[in-house]
């Protein structure tokens, strides 16, 4: 399989674990990173081991260069993105696509007519536990699906928002714990539970002088007939392991920090293996989480490159958990129930 070379736009923190996943896989190569500040780029040389550019030109130019992926802040995704698809370079985002469906639209239309793949990061999709729990919901091992709830209870200091420029805004952020720190979980909800019907949110700013939401919960009714929840908070002191429960006519089944924790099916033995691993969450620490799933994603969407096949997150999935926040968003505004398809 041919090497892939790789450039990274952003050079923060999410930026090091992509680097890390990188230089992980024997067909992928970074080569480069783009920041447009001077002096944010001169810094971050000493992060890495390859050039930091604040010249478009130089960065876009860099000999064999194939794949951008975008790690700036996420209402900042769509312009460089169109950027690098217009100079015909494969994309690969960072969640979410973007913070408003319009944008996302653009972006995945972009792509589609300059037939560049399109991938956004939900590397919590290759989790060896949830692909265990999701092949099971489709088997139909659970039954009819009664219930799929989602709770990210999770804690951020206040310097994780006053320390950043971003953090908590509506422009660069979208929101708050929703779209930010809740998507992931959001993401695996309707990949396992399916199409959405309608839904019914409450968000509000409970602690922090942000314009984004810290705590906020809805109600969801899934096509299929199921009924589901949500919580998600970042003012939730000390912060819990993100979880998932998932129950059917015929069993359940609960995720905790990417962990089967819980497997109950009538008249069969549980699967879950005797461990004391704990998996790693970002609860109360944005870093405490690996690089490895990152990696896995970054081997599907270099399989995808290869193969011609669509990345297990391509544009249209990754804007289904984006449809739904934002349709929470708008349910707390107008106080009402949102219908789906939602389009605002």
């Amino acid at each position: 399989m041919q090497q892939k070379k790789i450039g990274i736009i952003g050079t923060g923190a999410i930026a090091v674990k992509h680097a890390q996943a990188i230089e992980s896989l024997a067909n992928a190569e970074l080569v480069g990173l783009f920041n447009p500040n001077p002096e944010s780029a001169k810094k971050a040389k000493a992060q890495f081991a390859v050039p930091v550019f604040s010249d478009w030109d130089e960065f876009i130019g860099i000999p064999g260069l194939s794949i951008v992926c975008i790690c700036t802040p996420s209402g900042l995704h769509l312009e460089p993105a169109l950027k690098a698809i217009e100079a015909g370079k494969h994309v690969f985002i960072e969640k979410p696509i973007e913070v408003t469906l319009e944008r996302a639209d653009r972006l995945i239309k972009a792509a589609d007519e300059k037939r560049v793949k399109l991938g956004v990061v939900f590397q919590n999709r290759f989790s060896p536990d949830f692909q265990k729990l999701y092949k099971a919901v489709k088997a139909g091992e659970f039954g009819k699906l009664l219930m799929g709830n989602a709770a990210v209870n999770w804690f951020r200091s206040a310097e994780y928002y006053s320390s950043s420029q971003w953090k908590g805004t509506l422009t660069y952020d979208g929101g708050g714990a929703l779209i930010n720190q809740a998507i992931h979980t959001l993401d695996l909800l309707l990949e396992v539970m399916g199409e959405v019907d309608s839904v019914f949110g409450k968000i509000k700013t409970a602690l922090y002088p942000i314009e984004g939401e810290d705590l906020g919960a809805a109600l969801v009714n899934f096509k299929l007939g199921a009924m589901g929840t949500i919580t998600a908070g970042t003012s939730l002191f000390p912060g819990y392991p993100e979880r998932l429960e998932v129950y059917g006519t015929e069993g359940s089944a609960i995720l905790e920090a990417g962990k089967l924790v819980a497997w109950n099916v009538r008249g069969k033995a549980s699967p879950i293996a005797n461990s004391e691993i704990i998996a790693a969450s970002g609860s109360s620490d944005p870093n405490a989480i690996g690089f490895e799933l990152h990696a896995s994603q970054w081997k599907d969407f270099l399989d995808s490159i290869e193969t011609g096949n669509q990345p297990e997150v391509n544009g249209p999935k990754s804007r289904k958990s984006l449809e739904l926040i934002r349709a929470i968003y708008q349910s707390s505004k107008e106080e009402k129930l949102i219908l789906f398809p939602f389009m605002g």
